[in-house]
């Protein structure tokens, strides 16, 4: 062989080579997608298996970053606002991590790109891009970037995000292929999650539609009925606390009825109206308000608003010019903000609120006209059959009287009849009482009075016995009312602190003129305990309203206070 020959040989032997190596370069590149293609298939079928919205997403982010080879991943969901994002999954990175960067994106720089421009894009340089706007603190450092949106339906849900492909090498067109075709069965998957979502949060609003239904019907009391609307309210929609507030009755105002979950502490109690918060604004309108964004001024205007505000919605309970109050529900900053989807079902079941307060109203009303229509019937018994034969007794008494030669039977006999007149006054007065108009203009004295005795009982250790005498509810003002049932609250807690007795007995009466409150009791006495510090109040009050005070100590012991004022006010 020739020399010339073997260099012929050579190089076609070399050239073979050549081909042989490109051969198998192809062919371990064909195996090499073969086995990402079967992965794909695999993720595509796994993630379509999953209903759980929640699980699903970790999912996508999870796989992306495993197909692609990328250290690390994200998914970002977008707001219904089309221009932030209201959730961030991220994978690659541990809480500590995270929580050094701080909170999550909104959608600026090259995130907010994918956000103006949904379709996917690759860079080898993500500090280069003209969008970019570099980390922030304790952000680890990235470069290669590889974006594609998700779309549902021809509406974009959000957008994969991958950086930092491992190696140092950088995304190729096949990466964007196989990453492109995840986002596709990521939609599919998405959707399916969030009907299978939907039909469940359905059943559960109608579950608890039926759960409220039946505590209506069997007599609950509306405290009882509202507390279990909060909870299947914050249960079923997500949130992480639950408000009901209604009006004062000048509705300028709310008081917060009752509040349930994250920080609820802070939201009861008498709340100043404001314009543009929430509650305020979803009472004015009758509508839904929601909040999409934690910035929100509404949220950030309130000073009784917990630390950290999220996103939340506001529903009026009732329609129109019925609205009762307003439902309001809090989710932690940095959860998903409410959509039209779950604020729907949340309105319909704050219609169950207002039916709610509307039938408790109801059996109130009902309540208290049996209530009147009773005590109607039990004043009209005294007036007919016991006032007048005790007055019958007392004029027999009487006539019986001119009849007796003995002195002290006589004197017997008019002292009888004297206490007869006594009697019938009291059940005059408590006639009165009975029949009193106890609905609208608030609670009246008599009532207010009862019901201070009643509370006193505890700190005392027995009940005082009260007497009331007159047209104590018409004839007495509503500002001296307020001084007589401040000046009775403020003895009874003296004879509870210092007097140690075992007897108090309470006198409410008036002549149309003035208005005399007496206690006494059977204690120690005005100088047995330091009873002083009280004293001046209830002198002062009584000045105000142009009355006196007198106190003293009657010779069987205890102390007697006379607290009188004109009835009208001046």
């Amino acid at each position: 062989m020739t020399h010339a020959q073997d260099s012929r040989t050579q190089g076609e032997l070399k050239e073979c080579a050549e081909r042989l190596a490109l051969l198998q370069r192809r062919l371990d590149a064909a195996h090499s997608t073969r086995d990402r293609v079967h992965d794909l298939m695999e993720v595509v079928m796994s993630v379509g298996r999953d209903l759980d919205l929640e699980h699903v997403l970790r999912h996508v982010v999870k796989a992306a970053t495993t197909l692609v080879q990328a250290r690390y991943g994200a998914l970002g969901v977008i707001g219904p606002d089309n221009e932030k994002l209201v959730q961030f999954l991220t994978v690659g990175m541990n809480d500590a991590a995270v929580a050094s960067i701080g909170p999550s994106p909104l959608g600026h720089g090259i995130l907010g790109e994918l956000i103006a421009h949904p379709k996917p894009l690759r860079l080898p340089k993500l500090s280069e891009h003209e969008s970019s706007h570099g980390f922030p603190m304790g952000h680890p450092p990235m470069n290669s970037f590889l974006g594609v949106p998700i779309r549902i339906r021809d509406q974009v849900f959000g957008n994969l995000y991958l950086t930092e492909k491992l190696g140092g090498a950088q995304f190729d067109a096949e990466d964007e292929s196989i990453l492109t075709t995840l986002a596709v069965a990521a939609g599919v998957a998405i959707d399916n999650a969030r009907l299978y979502e939907r039909s469940q949060q359905r059943e559960l609003w109608v579950q608890a539609t039926a759960e409220v239904t039946h505590s209506l019907l069997s007599g609950s009391p509306r405290g009882v009925v509202l507390a279990l609307i909060a909870d299947r309210a914050r249960e079923i929609a997500g949130a992480d606390l639950v408000v009901v507030a209604l009006p004062t009755a000048e509705r300028d105002s709310f008081v917060v009825e009752l509040a349930s979950g994250l920080e609820a502490d802070t939201f009861r109690g008498p709340r100043p109206a404001m314009t543009g918060g929430l509650i305020g604004a979803a009472f004015a309108r009758a509508g839904p308000v929601t909040s999409e964004d934690v910035d929100d001024p509404r949220l950030a205007a309130d000073p009784a608003w917990p630390t950290g505000p999220g996103p939340a919605v506001a529903v009026p309970i009732g329609t129109g010019a019925g609205v009762r109050g307003v439902l309001l529900l809090v989710r932690a900053a940095g959860r998903a903000p409410f959509t039209a989807e779950e604020t729907g079902p949340v309105l319909g079941f704050a219609g169950t609120a207002a039916v709610a307060m509307e039938l408790a109203e109801r059996r109130s009303d009902a309540e208290q006209m049996v209530l009147l229509e009773e005590r109607d019937r039990i004043a009209r018994d005294l007036h007919d059959l016991a006032i007048q034969r005790l007055f019958a007794t007392g004029m027999t008494l009487q006539s019986a009287g001119r009849f007796i030669d003995h002195p002290e039977a006589s004197e017997r006999v008019e002292r009888a009849v004297d206490d007869l007149d006594e009697t019938i006054k009291i059940i005059r007065s408590t006639i009165f009482g009975l029949r009193s108009d106890v609905s609208g203009g608030g609670e009246r004295l008599r009532a207010r009075t009862v019901r201070a005795v009643a509370d006193a009982a505890a700190s005392l250790g027995f009940s005082p016995s009260l007497r009331k005498e007159g047209l104590l509810d018409t004839q007495v003002s509503r500002f001296v009312a307020d001084h007589v049932l401040a000046v009775l609250g403020e003895s009874l807690a003296n004879v509870a602190r210092h007097a140690h007795a075992t007897r108090v007995d309470v006198i409410l009466q008036t002549d149309g003129r003035q208005v005399v409150l007496t206690v006494a009791d059977n204690g120690v006495g005005v100088g047995g305990g330091s009873r002083r510090s009280g004293l001046r109040n209830l002198s002062d009050r009584a000045e105000r309203c142009g009355g006196t005070m007198e106190l003293s100590s009657p010779d069987g012991g205890g102390t007697l206070l006379v607290w009188r004022a004109p009835a009208a006010e001046r």
